[in-house]
């Protein structure tokens, strides 16, 4: 049975607000500074915990257990991540330029999650893989997003400084 889903967040919100029709069945809440996330999705209640400075990777965590069952590693040119829970393979990765597309694959290159949206609406559509893959493909983004943020703030807001100085 396919699943279909769509997600909202506010223009400057750190939540996402993961919906079946009109019904909040989850959300996914950014805590920046301290470089973690806690997701809850039909009561399953999780936290991403990334470390690292330079070479970074994202512990998952079931917060009902209180035990580490995953981790997410990022590719260098932030189009990629490879994730293990429990054992198992997934593959997340944007699927167009403009990142307004990923996917979530198994082990197989199979399919598993269709994401799409922009930075304050999307969907997400799949074969129901179980919903922490779904939490994690919206953690991917946000990631990659917020680093993509970082990177335009580091290059570009000294040189606006130094063109005002002249």
């Amino acid at each position: 049975m396919t699943t279909r889903l769509h997600w909202k967040r506010g223009a400057f919100s750190s939540t996402y607000r993961i919906l079946s029709g009109d019904q909040e069945i989850g959300s996914l809440r950014d805590q920046t500074f301290k470089q973690k996330s806690d997701g809850e999705i039909h009561g399953e209640r999780y936290r991403f915990q990334t470390q690292g400075l330079f070479k970074q990777h994202t512990q998952i965590m079931d917060l009902e257990k209180q035990e580490v069952i995953g981790n997410i590693r990022y590719n260098s040119w932030m189009t990629k991540a490879e994730i293990t829970i429990r054992d198992r393979p997934y593959h997340w990765k944007y699927e167009n330029v403009w990142q307004t597309r990923w996917t979530l694959t198994d082990d197989q290159k199979k399919i598993l999650l269709s994401f799409s949206g922009g930075m304050t609406k999307g969907s997400i559509e799949g074969d129901d893989p179980g919903d922490l893959l779904v939490l994690i493909g919206l953690f991917v983004t946000n990631y990659y997003t917020q680093g993509g943020i970082a990177i335009f703030v580091a290059v570009f807001v000294p040189i606006w400084i130094t063109m005002l100085n002249h």
